[in-house]
């Protein structure tokens, strides 16, 4: 051989199992540095994330119908129900609430508002699980007389009429909204005051929910 020259498998170490698993195992601590975690604990995505976020349900929730015979699911809200209009709270009624519902209560929000969390425009609880649907133009009080024993809450609006319900009135030129009216069974009759906003109201009924409906409208300017 040429002075000079080299075999390659002469001049590196041999390449044995000892030296791979050794290799394998530099390879493996690397990764826990670099990221933090095992590959099987890598942080969750996005979406497992913001389901950790939701209400607390019992494990036995069951789904029954909301409806608005003031508008269809999906179609647009009138103007009568809206801040364009008289600005009253529209007619609701569902269907029956599973077995052993207590109580009910309903959110109404946007989240299609320019604003970091849904934009609220209705909380309103308490409400006696034989009810079987809400009035027009509940009044915006604290506890209103339209329904025995009902209460409300804030809506986001952080001047004017700040209980109750609050219409449409989304920004002129942005587009569509879709209006979220969510209906919550119960299991137990909540411990709750009136005036409470929507994350107290969700906070309270954690691990409480034994069913759920909702009908979304739309309105745009």
């Amino acid at each position: 051989m040429m002075v000079g020259q080299h075999n390659s498998a002469d001049a590196l170490p041999c390449w044995n199992q000892r030296g791979a698993r050794r290799y394998w195992m530099f390879v493996a601590a690397g990764w826990f540095v670099f990221f933090g975690c095992a590959p099987g604990d890598l942080p969750p995505e996005p979406r497992q994330a913001e389901q950790a976020e939701t209400v607390e349900r019992s494990g036995n929730e069951m789904a029954f119908e909301l409806t608005s015979s003031a508008f269809e699911a999906g179609k647009p809200i009138p103007t009568k129900y809206t801040e364009d209009g008289e600005d009253v709270s529209p007619p609701l009624a569902w269907s029956t609430p599973p077995d052993g519902t207590v109580e009910l209560a309903l959110i109404c929000d946007d989240p299609d508002a320019p604003t970091p969390q849904p934009w609220v425009h209705w909380v309103i609880y308490k409400i006696p699980a034989e009810q079987a649907g809400l009035p027009e133009g509940i009044e915006p009080v604290k506890r209103p007389r339209e329904v025995a024993g009902v209460m409300q809450g804030l809506n986001s609006w952080q001047s004017g009429q700040q209980i109750g319900y609050r219409g449409p009135a989304p920004p002129r030129g942005h587009g569509t909204h879709h209006y979220h009216f969510t209906l919550y069974a119960f299991d137990a009759a909540l411990d709750v005051q009136a005036g409470l906003d929507k994350e107290a109201l969700r906070k309270a009924m954690s691990g409480h929910v034994i069913g759920e409906a909702e009908v979304v409208g739309t309105y745009g300017r």
